[in-house]
């Protein structure tokens, strides 16, 4: 049985996604349809019975702990990314990783549940969650009383910037190839990434280079006022190699 170091909480699963590491993953679930990832079920929670039902619905919430700010501690106040860094608000009116607790809760798209060979796995979509990170909870996300009427957004009423993203022959290439040979849309997962601009505020305002990884490949792109260009798209092994 797997523990967090909180004694008080017990992973119950591990997500396996396509976001290895932190840059690139996005700041809040659902914004990036394409992000996929699987939440496989630790033992002894791995039974069958513990997700009858559960396929019903369309999406689901995990409560999970942002295992790589622990160490890292918590803050009063951050700086939050959709105001560029340049005000300051307190950390309970944020979904800041800096939290007293480190404890996250996305809502996500269920695409499935594979319970063969004695695992029971469950398909995401749209998620906001790193490689490896640990799920203490999971629940049906319930439209009629998690949605309510009159809702506002707070201090995040701005809308995001609408940029142009274009890919070079070679990594349109890639990304067609990628998809052929896996299932998976690379292609349409940079764009969903790039429109949320996951740069840091530090680095916005200038013409940069910038790389992230995407499941196993490394994505480069240049970035120009509103254009975002792809350049390069390689297996991460291939880079690795030379």
């Amino acid at each position: 049985m797997q523990k967090t170091g909180f004694e008080a909480f017990t992973v119950i699963g591990i997500v396996t996604s396509c976001f290895p590491e932190k840059f690139g993953v996005p700041r809040q679930s659902g914004l990036a349809p394409d992000a996929r990832a699987e939440l496989v079920l630790q033992p002894p929670y791995n039974r069958v019975e513990m997700v009858q039902g559960l396929e019903k619905f369309s999406h689901i919430w995990v409560q999970f702990i942002f295992h790589h700010s622990v160490a890292e501690g918590w803050k009063t106040t951050v700086r939050p990314p959709r105001l560029g860094g340049r005000e300051r608000r307190g950390v309970l009116a944020t979904r800041s990783p800096h939290r007293p607790n480190h404890l996250g809760l996305s809502v996500v798209r269920l695409h499935g549940i594979s319970t063969k060979a004695g695992k029971v796995v469950l398909r995401l979509g749209g998620v906001d969650l790193l490689d490896g990170t640990p799920v203490i909870d999971i629940k049906p996300y319930i439209p009629y009383c998690d949605c309510p009427a009159g809702a506002t957004n707070g201090w995040l009423e701005e809308d995001f910037p609408s940029v142009q993203i274009d890919f070079l022959p070679d990594p349109a290439a890639f990304c067609h190839n990628y998809e052929a040979n896996t299932g998976r849309n690379l292609a349409a997962l940079i764009q969903q990434v790039l429109q949320l601009d996951p740069r840091p505020a530090s680095q916005r305002g200038r013409r940069s280079a910038f790389g992230m990884m995407l499941w196993d490949v490394n994505v480069r792109w240049l970035v120009d006022g509103n254009v975002y260009t792809v350049t390069a798209c390689e297996f991460v092994e291939a880079l690795k190699k030379k």
